[in-house]
């Protein structure tokens, strides 16, 4: 199952690796050159497929704990001020999601849709210290009936070149399902109230919809 956001680039490439693979059978003498090219190209297919999977998953709801956002890599756990919207200190979770990883991006909560902003800007690497401010990126927030206001960002990185995001402000997020996508490496950043207890540690891998991060 592949995520809407990739049927154009699946068709293109699909319609593209087709065409190189029958070129290549046609104008190039060489069998060894030819059956190169054509494993590369229905590599790179491949790798496209993959990138745009959208597993099914049976979604965690609960009203006293926090799940992850997207598959990845926890990288960083700290107090940080948060400047944007609550402009005091929070505990920041970050997940970095490689190319390798499921990139759809999922509620992490359900409530209320507070806030939701797109930030245009750079393509620094997604765990560059100053990604998180300075790099394409959209800020949600979802109020939440135990944990409260809850922040989180998706961040562009140096290869993601897009993001999707489908919460607005008044909808209602439902924790686990698809909040957007983001295409080609990033990160999310969980922004939690100051003493959130976490039960995920740095270095752990995660899995959107699946994983929790809090239970209170």
């Amino acid at each position: 199952m592949f995520h809407k956001e990739g049927f154009r680039i699946i068709t293109i490439t699909f319609l593209a690796v087709a065409a190189v693979v029958i070129s290549a059978d046609h104008y190039i003498s060489s069998l060894w050159m030819s059956k190169g090219i054509q494993i590369v190209a229905l590599v790179f297919l491949i790798l496209v497929l993959q990138f745009f999977r959208n597993p099914k998953r049976t979604a965690l709801e609960s009203e006293t704990q926090i799940i992850a956002p997207a598959d990845g890599k926890i990288v960083i756990i700290k107090e940080v001020n948060e400047p944007e919207y609550f402009q005091d200190k929070r505990l920041q979770v970050s997940i970095f999601m490689s190319p390798l990883n499921v990139h759809v991006t999922r509620y992490p909560a359900t409530g209320e849709i507070k806030f939701s902003k797109y930030h245009p800007g750079k393509y620094l690497v997604a765990w560059h210290p100053k990604s998180s401010e300075l790099n394409e990126r959209t800020t949600i927030v979802i109020e939440h009936q135990t944990y409260g206001s809850i922040l989180y960002r998706q961040i562009a990185g140096a290869v993601a070149r897009r993001i999707v995001n489908y919460a607005k402000v008044g909808d209602k997020a439902i924790q686990g399902h698809d909040a957007g996508f983001i295409k080609f490496g990033s990160r999310i950043d969980l922004f939690l109230p100051l003493g959130t207890p976490l039960s995920v540690g740095l270095n752990e891998r995660v899995k959107g919809g699946i994983t929790i991060i809090s239970s209170s």
